[in-house]
């Protein structure tokens, strides 16, 4: 009689422990989806893409850039490039801070149809700035001088 107990409660250990691998298994899956939640949730976050972002950045660059361009445009001159190249290369760099700067708001930032053009030893340039986050879309043209000679 004392073996069938043995055998008895060696058996029902197994199946305690079964169902307690299936309860810890269901627990973090359950634990899996409730984090995978949370994060979807809160994926706009630290910026609210309904509170204006893409207004907000397309102002700082249009206000920004060229004042920016000009004075990378004045290192290059500097250094013995002509106005016209100084000024394309900075506008060309500018063209990847400001993908980054947007990647960091959240919000995609773009310049297109950039357009340099020289007329008695002032460079005029001219772009689009695309701008857009998950909920709208902008275009802005931006157009200003720069005579590095000053």
């Amino acid at each position: 009689m004392g073996a069938w107990f043995i055998m008895r409660s060696k058996e029902n250990d197994e199946k305690g422990q079964m169902l307690l691998a299936t309860g810890v298994v269901l627990m973090m899956s359950l634990l899996s989806m409730a984090i995978f939640g949370v994060k979807l949730a809160g994926i706009s976050m630290p910026y609210d893409s309904a509170g204006g972002d893409t207004i907000k950045a397309s102002s700082e660059v249009a206000d920004n850039l060229p004042s920016l361009t000009e004075d990378r445009a004045m290192i290059w001159y500097e250094s013995g490039l002509s106005e016209f190249e100084s000024v394309e290369k900075a506008i060309n760099s500018l063209h990847d801070d400001i993908l980054h700067h947007g990647e960091i708001r959240g919000v995609e930032l773009k310049l297109l149809n950039i357009t340099i053009a020289e007329s008695d030893g002032v460079i005029s340039v001219s772009t689009e700035l695309g701008s857009a986050d998950r909920n709208s879309m902008q275009t802005r043209m931006i157009s200003f001088e720069i005579d590095l000679d000053d």
